[in-house]
């Protein structure tokens, strides 16, 4: 991957299966591992986001960048798309000419349904090979 997602946490809902197929898709788009992972609530966002910032997040995807900026909703997915390979990057750009209040709007219409969308994962962290266990965090 490539800036700005390098030295990135994305956080994510645990129990949400469509935020699992979110993480199996980063694991498979970045192979280089530059983006780390770890859920929603454990020690690893406790200790990058602070407590104020916490309380206002929403509990789906939220990636904190390298420079440890947080983002959430369609400035989250865009800034992985971002930092992807060419074709990623390229979808990420048309995603990027829909206004930013549109692509929240969408994103916010997945999220109310996404536990309904796919079925509740077993654990936390997503049964993944052995080689991408690495990149999870607690």
């Amino acid at each position: 991957m490539k800036e700005p997602v390098e030295g990135s946490h994305l956080f994510y809902d645990g129990d949400c299966g469509v935020c699992h197929l979110c993480v199996r898709f980063l694991l498979w788009a970045d192979p280089e591992g530059e983006v780390r992972l770890a859920p929603l609530g454990g020690e690893t966002f406790h200790r990058r986001v602070p407590a104020a910032e916490r309380e206002r997040l929403p509990d789906s995807l939220v990636l904190v960048t390298g420079a440890g900026q947080v983002l959430t909703r369609s400035a989250a997915i865009l800034a992985l798309l971002a930092g992807m390979g060419v074709g990623w990057r390229w979808a990420g750009r048309l995603a990027g000419l829909v206004p930013r209040s549109l692509a929240d709007a969408a994103y916010d219409g997945v999220a109310r349904f996404r536990k309904r969308l796919a079925p509740r994962p077993a654990a936390a962290c997503p049964t993944v090979p052995e080689p991408a266990r690495s990149r999870f965090d607690a």
